[in-house]
């Protein structure tokens, strides 16, 4: 049975480790590797998931079964007023199409609504056709294209995808 848990400061080497293995299959044929190395080392660096879940009011959320941790998202909440921003979600590729991204997905709502929050934002990579699916199939609707410059000559160049609670 797949279960949901916050992470602890502790647990944030899991959420690295999975992110490692999760984004070469993800954006293998999205980015070039230079760039998934670039963004691994700059975004899923130990001392940067501390200071997003310690000053910045980020929450992580893992999901594990039988003591294996097979993903996490991290969202935020009130990224904007009455807003609640999943700012990363990945799964491990041994373990997509069992149904947790769609569990850690109801674990925000679920807090989201407790804190009073009117909508859920995310962004997706445009070119993430697998991704796209499955946030239109749970009731996202996307509401803007962005490209945000990131350093390093790189970009994300994104759809922001929105869910009303």
């Amino acid at each position: 049975m797949i279960q949901i848990s916050p992470a602890q400061t502790e647990d944030l080497i899991h959420v690295q480790a999975i992110a490692h293995q999760t984004w070469p299959h993800t954006f293998g044929n999205i980015l070039s590797p230079k760039q998934i190395d670039y963004m691994l080392n700059w975004m899923y660096d130990l001392k940067m998931l501390e200071k997003q879940q310690l000053e910045q009011g980020h929450t992580f959320l893992i999901a594990e079964e039988t003591g294996e941790k097979l993903g996490f998202t991290g969202f935020q909440i009130d990224q904007e007023p009455g807003k609640t921003k999943i700012h990363k979600i990945y799964i491990l590729p041994s373990a997509q199409g069992k149904g947790i991204g769609k569990k850690l997905i109801e674990a925000i709502k679920e807090i989201a609504l407790e804190k009073n929050q009117s909508s859920l934002l995310l962004n997706v990579n445009k070119y993430n056709e697998g991704a796209i699916r499955f946030y239109e199939y749970l009731g996202f609707v996307k509401i803007k294209s962005e490209v945000i410059d990131i350093g390093n000559g790189y970009v994300m160049d994104d759809f922001v995808f929105e869910m009303k609670l």
